[in-house]
Parts: C-alpha cells; sequence; structure tokens
C-alpha cells in the first residue's frame, strides 16, 4: 500500500511538472463562416454636374448693356431677359455682318430638323422599349421570364424617358436659336437706328456663370452668361480604367458623403468609352475613365445639393444575396492559394480553400470551410497547425 501511494505521488508529480511545462493556449479572436449576402463595389470621389447646360452668346455685335442678374437668380424661359444688346449703326451698313446672319438663321433651321429628328427617332425607341416591357411582365407572370430580363426591360424604358425629355429640350433650344438669329437679321436689316436686342432665357432655371460684368461692346459669339436647370443632377466619378471595364450601365449605386443623413441611389447611364491620364496624390500616372451617374430619388430628397459638390460613390460591380462568406482577415496566402485556421478541439487546424469574390471586407468560399466553421481572425506568428488555442472572449 505504501509502494502504490509512493506511486500515486511520483506519477501525479511528473504529471504536474509536465503540465507545467507545456506552452500555455495561444488566445485568439474567431468568425463563423456564413451564409449572406456580398456586394463588391467599386469606390471612388465623385462630382455633381448640372446635365444640361446652355451659354447664351451675343447673336450680333453691337453695345451690349451691363447685365443686372446675378448668379443664382432664377429664369423663367421666355420671359427672363439675360441680356441687353444695342447694335452699332456701322453694322447695319456691313454686308458681311448680314450674310453671316442669314447663315446663322440657316443654320438654326438645320439644327431644329436635327433635334427632331432625333426627337422622334428616341419615342419610337420609348415605344418600341414599352411595348417589351409589357411583353416581358406577362412572361414574368407566368414565370417565363427571368427578374433581370424585367429589370433590363424596366431601365431600358426609364432611359429613353431621359433621354426623350433631353432630346426635347435640344429642340426647344434650337426653336430659341432660330427665333434670335432671325430678330438679329431683323435688326441689321433695318434703315433707321435699331432697337434694342432682348436675349430671353431658352429654359427655365438659374444663372451658373456671368461671362460679362460690364457694359462694352461685344461681338458676334461672344460668351455672355451660363444658365441651366440645378435640379437636373447627374454625378460624374472617375475611375480606374481597370475598373471600369467591370461596370456597364445599368449598375446599382451609392452615393454618401454628400451631406444628409443616408445615402443616395444611383444608376450607371453611361461608361466613356475614352479615358484620360491623370496623376494621382502620389505623383503616379493613371488612366482614368469617367463614370456617369443618374440619380435616382426627386429634387426634394436631396436638398442643397447643387452643381460640382463632392460625393463618395460605390459602384456595385457584382453582388449575391446567398453565398458562403468569411472576414478578408481570416486569410492569407498559401503558396499559390489561400488558406485559413480552424479551432478544432481547442487546435488551430490549417485548411486550404478557395475563393472567389471580395470586397476588402468578406471573401467568397468557393470550397475547403461549410457554414458554421469557426476561423482564425488575423493569425500571428504563433500560430501553427496542430497549436493550442484558446478563443478570446466576446
Amino acid at each position: 500500500m505504501r509502494r502504490l501511494l509512493l506511486l500515486i505521488v511520483v506519477a501525479g508529480v511528473a504529471l504536474a511538472i509536465i503540465y507545467a511545462l507545456l506552452p500555455d493556449p495561444v488566445p485568439v479572436d474567431v468568425a463563423y463562416a456564413e451564409v449572406g449576402p456580398l456586394q463588391v463595389t467599386v469606390n471612388e470621389d465623385g462630382q455633381t454636374r448640372v446635365r444640361n447646360r446652355y451659354t447664351i452668346s451675343a447673336p450680333v455685335q453691337g453695345r451690349l448693356q451691363r447685365i443686372q442678374l446675378e448668379v443664382g437668380d432664377p429664369v423663367a424661359a421666355g420671359e427672363t431677359v439675360l441680356a441687353i444688346i444695342q447694335p452699332s449703326y456701322s453694322t447695319l451698313l456691313d454686308p458681311r455682318s448680314r450674310a453671316e446672319a442669314q447663315a446663322r438663321v440657316s443654320a438654326a433651321r438645320a439644327e431644329i430638323k436635327v433635334a427632331e429628328s432625333q426627337r422622334d427617332q428616341t419615342q419610337r425607341s420609348l415605344d418600341l422599349a414599352r411595348t417589351e416591357l409589357e411583353r416581358i411582365a406577362t412572361l414574368a407572370e407566368r414565370n417565363f421570364a427571368t427578374r433581370q430580363q424585367l429589370d433590363q426591360a424596366r431601365l431600358q424604358v426609364e432611359t429613353l424617358e431621359e433621354e426623350l425629355r433631353a432630346r426635347q429640350s435640344s429642340v426647344e433650344v434650337a426653336r430659341y436659336n432660330l427665333e434670335l438669329a432671325q430678330a438679329a437679321l431683323r435688326q441689321l436689316g433695318q434703315d433707321e437706328s435699331p432697337e434694342s436686342l432682348l436675349i430671353r432665357a431658352p429654359v427655365d432655371g438659374v444663372v451658373f456663370k456671368k461671362f460679362e460684368e460690364s457694359e462694352r461692346v461685344v461681338g458676334p459669339g461672344t460668351p455672355l452668361v451660363e444658365i441651366g436647370d440645378p435640379r437636373s443632377l447627374e454625378v460624374v466619378v472617375d475611375v480606374l480604367s481597370s475598373d471600369a471595364v467591370r461596370i456597364s450601365p445599368g449598375k446599382h449605386v451609392y452615393l454618401e458623403g454628400w451631406g444628409g443623413t443616408k445615402a443616395l441611389p444611383g444608376r450607371v447611364r453611361l461608361v466613356d468609352p475614352s479615358g484620360f491620364t491623370k496623376i494621382s496624390a502620389l505623383g503616379v500616372e493613371e488612366q482614368r475613365v469617367n463614370v456617369r451617374v443618374d440619380l435616382l430619388v426627386p429634387p426634394d430628397e436631396r436638398p442643397g445639393l447643387g452643381d460640382g459638390y463632392r460625393v463618395e460613390a460605390a459602384i456595385v460591380v457584382w453582388e449575391n444575396p446567398e453565398v458562403l462568406k468569411v472576414p478578408v482577415g481570416a486569410l492569407f496566402r498559401s503558396g499559390e492559394g489561400w488558406a485559413t485556421y480552424l479551432v478544432v478541439d481547442g487546435k488551430a487546424i490549417m485548411r486550404d480553400v478557395e475563393i472567389g469574390q471580395q470586397n476588402g471586407i468578406e471573401a467568397q468560399i468557393l470550397a475547403g470551410l461549410k457554414e458554421g466553421d469557426q476561423v482564425i481572425l488575423h493569425p500571428g506568428d504563433r500560430i501553427r497547425d496542430e497549436v493550442a488555442v484558446e478563443v478570446r472572449s466576446p
């Protein structure tokens, strides 16, 4: 019995010594592989811009009276007088000026024909798109068309409706240019001192810029003021050309950092086919491409947002509502592929994984993990395969 007790004591002491010599478990932070939505975005700064701006120029040579309007003043189409020009008498005797005025009238008439043709063509395309939308909507109700096809048809209709409004504005501006050119020609045809030529606003909007402040003699084509409708805003985002190839019209955009409390939804209307060179803040030459984004909220839901304001744009280039994903902090390079550490029975187990899309925060897992697996976040130098670990309390 004494020998048995002695052996038990010796064994206990030996086990205690062995346990004391064992390394302590490494404390780790963990996350779980889970199924959920994943979005991949291209994030860049953008700038708001009025879509249609109009530069009003002097139609004839003469003395420009001081422009009374100030930047920010509202103007009404056909009512607000933007500038007043008193043609000089010498201009009346100048055959060249009369010929130029006649040429401007002819050009304005041709401009109207082109604008009306483009408007009518857009109207026909819109009618066809609406018919196609009705057909696809009927098929979708019977499960013969996908949700994506229906969304694309709606996008086509909305895009053409916006284009039709722009074409109609072009027609109105072309008619305004014709009236202005005809008025200038009538002034040049008078034998007596001509009356002052009143230049009125072609569209509703506000004054953006005054090119001329004081009274002076101006020549034909001299810019006077710039006007536009501040409610018709778009956002221009310049992105790297390598990112631009992943962006296509119709992609969703979230606009933040504009001063409001929530992000503004937008949609990509156009990716410019031509890029440009830009020097980055680090002095590196980059090839950039402008992406033009339409705002999807009315002006009263973006109060205070004006022309030339900065915004932070997140352009969605890929999304899936249900993927297996883990935080990118749990992944690390292993040879040519990727790997992670699992926590299994209190030990770190290295596991090779195959990843798909990633957005800098989360990564899609294509193979190597299953839902609910516990992975180690930011594994340090002490983490090795089969090393004992201890999960920190959240």
